[in-house]
């Protein structure tokens, strides 16, 4: 994999991360300011935001783009999401965000991918910006959907039972770092695992030595799948999707990839490492 770790120099550059304030792009920014690179943060409430002082925060919603043009001022590269902050529906404003990157001199972006491409992959596939689309298999942070059950009854209920390579946010985070400061990885798409493949009883076993108390996992059927969704206060469409993620799981979700330790030369962080982190989210 190319690779030529010959990065501009940080004081020349300024980076933009939008969703700065999310799972991925919290890391991104600390990893990027940690290395010496100017970060320009977008947030549509900077006062909650919460990053380093050091972190040029401005306001900004991706899905109104005559708001995103003081923000891509003087930005030479960019981290993407592709979904609005207020429903996570996907953008639809991919053309007039990817133009705009373009007059203001972006050079390098890294998309955070789900599951369909958006407008923002159709506009950069018609720019003159190197993009690189980052594909996670499953976040370990979507456990955090356990903790109320967790914490109010030492169980973990779910219909799923198959095995995910579930990969740390931060090591999502490492990847994009590398393509955003380092040459080489345009054009490329990323696939993102984490270093072992678990079922939901073993991310259960292995939360219980992180909170240190015993756990129960238990397999739901359908409909008190349906219940437990609808609890959630998640939309019909929504808990039929679940029923079908849950019974019919992706291809690769237990697919164990090498690309983050090729890319960042450092092995992947495992599930173990981030129930350690989160323990205490989790306890009562």
């Amino acid at each position: 994999m190319v690779d030529s770790r010959e990065a501009s120099s940080p004081s020349r550059r300024t980076i933009l991360v939008t969703g700065a304030t999310g799972t991925v792009g919290r890391h991104l920014v600390q990893q990027l300011t940690a290395t010496g690179h100017r970060v320009r943060a977008l947030s549509r409430r900077p006062a909650q935001a919460n990053l380093p002082p050091e972190v040029d925060v401005v306001q900004g919603d991706l899905a109104v783009s005559s708001s995103l043009t003081h923000a891509f001022e003087g930005v030479s590269a960019v981290h993407l999401i592709t979904f609005a902050g207020e429903d996570g529906a996907s953008l639809m404003n991919g053309e007039a965000i990817v133009r705009l990157a373009e007059r203001s001199g972006v050079r390098k972006a890294t998309i955070l991918g789900g599951w369909d491409e958006t407008s923002i992959e159709h506009a950069l596939q018609n720019s003159t910006i190197g993009w690189t689309r980052l594909e996670p298999v499953e976040f370990m942070a979507n456990t955090l959907e356990w903790a109320p059950g967790i914490q109010q009854g030492n169980v973990v209920r779910t219909l799923a039972t198959w095995p995910s390579a579930v990969v740390h946010e931060a090591d999502i985070a490492a990847v994009a770092a590398v393509a955003l400061t380092h040459d080489g990885h345009e054009g490329k798409r990323y696939p993102l695992s984490g270093p072992e493949a678990l079922t939901p009883a073993e991310r259960t076993a292995i939360l219980a030595a992180a909170v240190g108390r015993p756990l129960t996992f238990e397999a739901l059927t359908e409909d008190q799948e349906r219940e437990r969704l609808r609890a959630h206060g998640h939309p019909e469409d929504h808990v039929e999707f679940g029923i079908q993620l849950a019974t019919n799981p992706p291809a690769q979700a237990a697919c164990i990839l090498p690309t983050i330790e090729q890319v960042t030369r450092r092995a992947a962080r495992t599930f173990a490492t981030w129930a350690s982190e989160h323990a205490s989210a989790f306890r009562a």
